[in-house]
């Protein structure tokens, strides 16, 4: 459980950001306005249609971008520099494994470029394959795998360095319902692992019926909602 108390547990906050692609006539806002803060243990289903600007948001949340408007900062992990590989994880909606890399090796690559000793790296990429029940796939390459085997291996990679903010942009856009589940699952017990703070994009409801917690983006315009399980609203923002 989080204490709403520390301010340690406040992982990322946005303060009116936006991000505007262009300029002058041609340009895009992509995001507008978007004001939120995530803290350890929350988990957020993140709702919209392709191009209302999810992406945008949770490519700020990463630092993978920079806001053109307003802020985000990180006061439970640090600088923007620090952000990555380490404390803040990354799931794509596609696998984005290295075709010359096999399973065990994408899975250690992260720990590697983090400092970690060859062997240590190597062992916590075998721990987490094995948490997720795709221990058999280590020597692998990733062609050798199924669309739901890869997600996996990228859910594994993301929990091999313990982050404490998980983010996942449609991580089940091109899956079948029986693997989409799995990978959500296999993301939601990630999280638990490190009490990570866990924001998963979808457009597909019944994925983001599987979180407490509701965030949506509208024509670049983000709206939060918090749902009990009989459905009542109990806070926006």
């Amino acid at each position: 459980m989080t204490n709403p108390d520390s301010p340690t547990d406040v992982v990322v906050v946005c303060d009116g950001a936006g991000r505007t692609f262009g300029t002058g006539a041609a340009a895009i806002v992509a995001l507008q306005g978007a004001t939120a803060q995530l803290r350890r243990g929350d988990r957020i289903a993140l709702m919209g249609q392709s191009g209302s600007g999810k992406s945008t948001l949770l490519h700020l949340l990463a630092g993978l971008d920079l806001a053109t408007t307003g802020s985000v900062s990180w006061p439970g992990i640090g600088r923007r520099s620090t952000l990555r590989p380490g404390p803040v994880g990354i799931v794509f909606q596609a696998p984005s494994l290295i075709p010359a890399l096999d399973v065990l090796e994408n899975v250690a690559l992260p720990l590697v470029l983090m400092g970690k000793r060859g062997p240590d790296a190597t062992n916590a990429a075998a721990e987490a394959l094995e948490r997720l029940a795709i221990g058999d796939l280590a020597d692998k390459l990733p062609e050798e795998l199924s669309g739901g085997q890869a997600q996996r291996v990228s859910i594994a990679r993301v929990l091999a360095h313990e982050p404490i903010l998980i983010l996942a942009d449609e991580p089940t856009g091109q899956l079948d319902h029986e693997a989409a589940r799995t990978v959500i699952d296999a993301l939601i017990e990630a999280a638990d692992t490190t009490n990570a703070a866990l924001v998963v994009s979808t457009h597909d409801p019944d994925i983001a019926a599987q979180f407490a917690t509701r965030w949506s983006v509208t024509d670049g315009r983000l709206t939060t909602a918090q749902q009990g399980d009989s459905g009542e609203v109990l806070c926006s923002a």
